[in-house]
């Protein structure tokens, strides 16, 4: 186990800035000593600070480490959430049917020995549990969240954070997710889906687009019923949320494969803040946020080019 504990936060209640809870971050092995090691390797983003939270379950991109994700962990977190990211492989080929499986197994573990490797004073609200994923891993959301993989607990409320579903429409990877008829999905849970305008354009004639049109988050949430939600940051790109700085060869190629905004923090600002206000809402039935995001009222880190909802 390794842990680090965050810097002074802010006393902000702002979605999009620091929230009130001074953050820890825990790391887990897969070889870890205790009686019930998680199924993957995990990193958690927890408040330092005595309670009970509810837990979000955040699942990382196509050959991306969890760690690229820290910071916005750490942002979630630090709004009261217990945020589980595990590491679903090292190398994977196009089929995501074992990450599927791996992330049911997951939350089936949660209830067996989550709680052991918490801080003793941090108490996981599994009544209280949401489903979150971003590009390859937010198609593996949205496949956990149908059904295709039984999990023994229930969840509240799902994230796609700029969802693939494969190359092009027709170039879907297995299992393919998308059906194109609209409203299609059958979830059983409130749906936020975010996008980045430029994850459709490519960064050069050599790379395909990192979130291709007809596969990306637009697909995703036609196919949404309601209550679903769906922002779209304009200048922005598929990975513009991960860490400001992401080292060794995965994350140096995060500059390099994907069109990408000036700078990352101001779109991991709106998606961490969209994601907290999305989850205070349907977790803990604290919808003011959401309202002030969805009505302008509160504004984002970022120029909105779509926002739209169904409930």
């Amino acid at each position: 186990m390794a842990s680090s504990s965050s810097i002074a936060v802010s006393t902000s209640t702002n979605v999009f800035e620091n929230g009130n809870y001074k953050t820890q971050l825990i790391k887990f092995d897969q070889g870890s000593s205790q009686c019930l090691p998680p199924p993957k390797p995990l990193l958690i983003g927890t408040p330092s600070e005595a309670g009970e939270f509810p837990v979000l379950l955040f699942l990382h991109g196509y050959l991306l480490n969890n760690s690229f994700y820290s910071q916005l962990l750490q942002h979630i977190a630090s709004h009261g959430f217990i945020v589980i990211a595990p590491q679903l492989y090292s190398v994977a080929g196009p089929d995501s049917t074992e990450e599927i499986k791996s992330t049911a197994a997951i939350t089936n573990w949660f209830s067996e020995a989550l709680q052991t490797y918490l801080p003793s004073h941090v108490r996981p609200n599994l009544s209280k549990l949401a489903l979150s994923g971003h590009s390859r891993g937010g198609k593996v959301a949205f496949a956990v969240a149908l059904g295709k993989a039984i999990t023994s607990l229930k969840f509240s409320a799902l994230i796609g954070v700029d969802p693939v579903d494969g190359m092009d429409k027709g170039k879907q990877t297995p299992p393919p997710i998308l059906t194109y008829i609209p409203h299609s999905f059958d979830i059983d849970m409130a749906v936020l889906v975010l996008g980045s305008g430029l994850g459709e354009v490519k960064r050069n004639p050599l790379f395909p687009p990192c979130a291709p049109k007809g596969v990306n988050h637009e697909d995703f949430y036609n196919e949404c019923r309601k209550p679903a939600y769906h922002f779209v940051a304009e200048d922005y790109g598929h990975v513009d949320m991960l860490n400001d700085d992401t080292t060794g060869i995965r994350g140096k190629a995060t500059y390099c494969l994907c069109k990408n905004g000036k700078s990352r923090e101001p779109m991991r600002r709106f998606v961490g803040g969209v994601m907290v206000a999305f989850l205070k809402a349907y977790l803990e039935d604290n919808s003011m946020d959401l309202e002030s995001i969805k009505d302008g009222h509160l504004t984002a880190s970022v120029v909105l080019q779509k926002v739209d909802f169904r409930v």
